[in-house]
């Protein structure tokens, strides 16, 4: 790869050297070093090839780092990174002990702001913006967001804000009509309807007191630059709004946007996947969630499907392409997803919220308020709990055990495999409990190739042994049920016992447990500080148990990045680590 002129860029300053007939080079460059890594290291690729021009334009135009430049979520960061004296460490992106894939203060100045969730970039911006004139600072502040971040409230709360404000503020709306999935909503088609020339409907940003410009061409350098220099002798809150393509410079990333947001190892030269093994594996949980939702709903009228954004995510996908009016892609909108539930909760319809772990703490005061607190039959499928790997501390599911089982009416339930999974959304949807659920499972594939069996109906709130023992007994909840069984598989006089509910907990099972062992270990992928851990020390303390618990878990710590197995390893809870854990107990 021919990267002569990239190689000189240690910061911007060596960036702002170069005349702009040698910046369009540096662009063709700096889209293959992204591509070529990104082949072989795996990653975010069609955000960050489709805001190469726009990242070296803002670097060019503006003094980062003293001008702050804010990015949402951050999957459109890498070229930003490279850009700013992270060139050579790129390779180790998303790898343990490597570099974030998001933007992270800790890691560079010019990351200004912790990203990974999306629709913080304005307010954020806004505060330093308004931080910056309380100091009497003269300095620009750059907020960059997608069309289908800005749709979700947090950014209209900043944009309400900001329209009211003499702030030194810029937002630069990148608009290339898809976020993972193709973005939706009244504000999208808006969106189209600016790009395509209409006039007929009044700017909204303009509206909100914003000093509009655009639609330009977010791939068209030398129109940026000229339009970021004249953006920089206005005052007070802007607006530009960029059309790009997602996947910029790869034919087949453009073509085919939503497999080329993470694609996984691709061929560098032709865009082409890396094929993958033809040993049959079993089935990612996304996919047995979605193909049971499916199978359930066309048997059953009242169940909607229900998600934030993340219809190919969560496999809803397949319940929306055969039961369109039953399911709904509402955008980035946790908070109305969850409302929006509540709401069809009280007409007598099942709904199924969809919504990654990490995701749903954006929901919180709408799981209590709106559905708890009225007790409403709300189904919360929780994607991706408990350690994702490479996306790294914003990402990892391992909150929602902790954060949810303070919640009066709600039911927590974390299947050990496919066949609990399913098991669960056939007794959910039969509603002989009025109560919420909370259904949690892993990203990935789990363990079971014949998962697709007949229904079971699960009952609530009760456990299972799966191996008696005599002196110790390890109680696990969900697919962490994995580990315990290979660590403890030689080892007989060992119990492990299957909870299966965090709420409510099978105290019948936990007394014969406590009456019969004298070591207790709580094993789980959740926080240690309020989880499945201190559930039970509460009980054993409520019951007056002298046993000696021990609490497994993840630790009081943000996790990073890096493999499930890596991280897994690194926190003690891979199954070498158990049963030298366990081993040394029985000792």
């Amino acid at each position: 790869m021919n990267s002569h002129l990239l190689n000189t860029i240690n910061s911007p300053k060596d960036l702002r050297k170069l005349k702009v007939e040698q910046l369009i080079e540096l662009t063709k460059e700096l889209r293959q070093f992204i591509v070529d890594i990104v082949a072989t290291k795996e990653g975010h690729l069609g955000a960050s090839l489709g805001t190469v021009e726009l990242t070296i334009a803002l670097h060019y135009v503006f003094n980062t780092p003293d001008d702050i430049l804010v990015w949402d979520v951050g999957h459109q960061a890498y070229g930003h990174k490279i850009l700013t004296g992270r060139r050579d460490q790129f390779i180790t992106n998303r790898q343990l002990n490597g570099i974030s894939g998001f933007p992270k203060r800790s890691e560079s100045t010019y990351d200004t702001f912790g990203v990974g969730h999306s629709s913080t970039s304005i307010s954020a911006a806004l505060g330093m913006a308004i931080a910056s004139q309380l100091k009497g600072e003269e300095k620009h502040h750059i907020a960059v967001i997608g069309d289908a971040s800005i749709a979700s409230g947090m950014a209209f709360e900043g944009l309400n804000h900001a329209g009211v404000t003499q702030a030194n503020l810029l937002v630069i709306l990148n608009d290339n009509a898809i976020g993972i999935d193709p973005s939706v909503g009244a504000l999208k088609q808006y969106l189209t309807n600016v790009k395509k020339g209409k006039d007929d409907q009044d700017n909204i940003f303009e509206a909100l007191n914003f000093n509009y410009s655009g639609p330009i061409d977010g791939h068209d350098l030398k129109s940026l630059i000229a339009e970021f220099n004249r953006l920089k002798h206005l005052k007070g809150p802007k607006l530009l709004h960029v059309v790009t393509t997602k996947g910029k410079g790869l034919k087949l990333a453009e073509e085919n946007q939503v497999t080329y947001h993470a694609p996984g190892k691709f061929n560098s030269a032709t865009g082409e996947l890396t094929p993958k093994s033809n040993v049959k594996q079993p089935p990612k949980y996304q996919d047995v969630f979605g193909y049971t939702i499916l199978e359930l709903a066309k048997k059953n009228k009242k169940i909607i499907g229900i998600t934030p954004a993340m219809p190919t995510g969560s496999s809803l996908k397949y319940m929306i392409e055969e039961l369109p009016e039953r399911a709904f892609d509402v955008g980035i909108a946790e908070q109305h997803a969850v409302t929006l539930s509540a709401g069809m909760a009280t007409q007598g319809f099942m709904p199924f919220c969809n919504i990654y772990s990490t995701f749903l703490q954006r929901a919180y005061d709408q799981i209590i308020h709106d559905v708890a607190l009225q007790n409403l039959p709300v189904v919360f499928c929780l994607d991706r709990a408990g350690l994702v790997g490479e996306d790294g501390a914003t990402h990892h599911g391992v909150f929602d055990l902790a954060y949810l089982r303070c919640i009066p009416n709600l039911i927590i339930f974390a299947p050990r495999n496919e066949v609990e999974l399913r098991n669960m959304l056939y007794t959910a949807q039969l509603q002989k409990t009025k109560n919420p659920i909370a259904i949690r499972y892993p990203r990935g594939s789990g363990v079971t190739l014949d998962w697709n069996r007949e229904f079971q109906e699960v009952e609530i709130g009760r456990g299972e042994e799966l191996q008696k023992g005599k002196y110790i007994a390890v109680l696990s909840i969900g697919t962490i049920s994995k580990n315990v069984s290979e660590a403890i598989q030689n080892t007989p006089s060992v119990g492990h016992y299957d909870l299966r509910f965090v709420k409510p907990l099978d105290e019948k099972l936990l007394h014969e447990i406590f009456s019969n062992y004298t070591k207790i270990i709580t094993i789980e992928d959740g926080a240690v500080v309020g989880g499945f851990g201190s559930s039970v020390l509460e009980f054993a303390n409520k019951n007056n148990y002298k046993n000696d618990i021990n609490v497994l878990g993840i630790p009081d710590e943000f996790i990073e990045h890096g493999t499930i197995q890596e991280l897994q390893t690194s926190i003690g809870l891979d199954s070498k680590s158990l049963s030298k854990y366990i081993n040394k107990l029985l000792e």
